[in-house]
Order: C-alpha cells, then structure tokens, then sequence
C-alpha cells in the first residue's frame, strides 16, 4: 500500500472512531424511532407487564416497600409507548421518604423512585427484590442495589449503581421529570 492510501486509510478510520465515541449523539435509528428514544421530561409511565399492561401507573399502584413495578415511558402527546428497546426498562417503587437518602429524596415524588432496570454489569434485568433487606437483585450475577442510596451497589460484580430518573407526580399519575441521570450502559465483553 502506497503511503497516500495508508493515510487516506488513517483518516477515514480515525473519523469513524470520532464519531463513534462523540457522547450525547443519538444514533439515526433511535433519532427516526420515538419508541427508541429514552424518557423524556413529561413522559407518563405505564405498566409493562401484566394484566394492566398499557396503563398508565397511578401512585395509588405503588405500595410503600412493595416489590417494583416495572414500566415503559410515555408520550403524552403522541400515545407513543417508548418500549422499543429494552434499555427503555424503568422500575418504580414506592418507599417511606424518611429512609431516602438526601440525593435519592430529591429525585423522588412522595417516596416514589424510579431506575434503570438494566444492570450496569452485563445488561441482564434487574427482576428481583429482596423483601428482607429492600435491596433490587440482578437477575444473572446477583449484584445488588439499594433504592433508598440511589441505587449504590451493595454487593456483586456491578460495577456501578443503576441511573436514576426524577419524577413527579399529576393528577395522580406518575411523570418524568427529567432524563436519566447517566447513559445506560454495560460492560459487554467478560
């Protein structure tokens, strides 16, 4: 290969890895998708599985230290339900306000809070719930997370705690009040 077409190889390689490593970019496929797009500030919730699947979840559905529920946002304005990739996953659970943290308090609506449902450590759901200590469980690897300290990680290979989503509540219904507070990602190759 001659040293002007290794250049050109160069630099057409390094662009791609640019824009591929540029945060905060969505991908055309998500961007052409609302069902794609994560949360968004207004978005409704509804419940994801279930008989009441579609639903939009009241706070009444939410029982203090209860198992989570699991749920989808919704637009509100076009009834487009943003369940087109699993990374979409949210749990809500209704804890007593006096055993949040400060952080977790402020994110919360009525001591209602809401996650990632996807662990940061191989992507598997994070299904279960731990009565006994209140922790949520990763359904492959056990790591465990502790709603009531924004989701730290408090046993297991995760290798940092679950994103969390502010909320509000109108007219009794549960509301986003912002995006995610990080990307939602996991290690894939282990």
């Amino acid at each position: 290969m001659n040293p002007s077409d290794r250049r050109t190889l160069l630099r057409n390689a390094f662009g791609l890895l640019v824009a591929l490593g540029v945060p905060g970019r969505v991908p055309a496929q998500a961007a052409a998708d609302p069902r794609k797009l994560r949360p968004q500030e207004g978005d409704v919730f509804v419940h994801a599985l279930g008989g009441r699947r579609g639903e939009a979840v009241a706070l009444a559905d939410l029982h203090p230290s209860s198992a989570p529920v699991t749920a989808w946002a919704k637009d509100p304005e076009s009834g487009v339900t943003r369940d087109g990739s699993r990374l979409n996953q949210v749990l809500l659970m209704r804890l007593p306000e006096d055993e949040l943290s400060e952080s977790t308090l402020s994110a919360s609506a009525e001591g209602v809070v809401a996650y990632s449902g996807i662990c940061p450590h191989t992507g598997c759901d994070v299904s279960k719930w731990r009565p006994e200590s209140g922790n949520l469980l990763c359904s492959c690897h056990d790591s465990e997370f502790d709603p009531r300290v924004a989701a730290v990680v408090k046993m297991g290979p995760a290798p940092r705690r679950l994103p969390a989503l502010p909320l509000r509540i109108e007219a009794g219904v549960l509301v986003a009040a912002g995006g995610f507070s990080a990307r939602i990602t996991f290690q894939r190759d282990l």
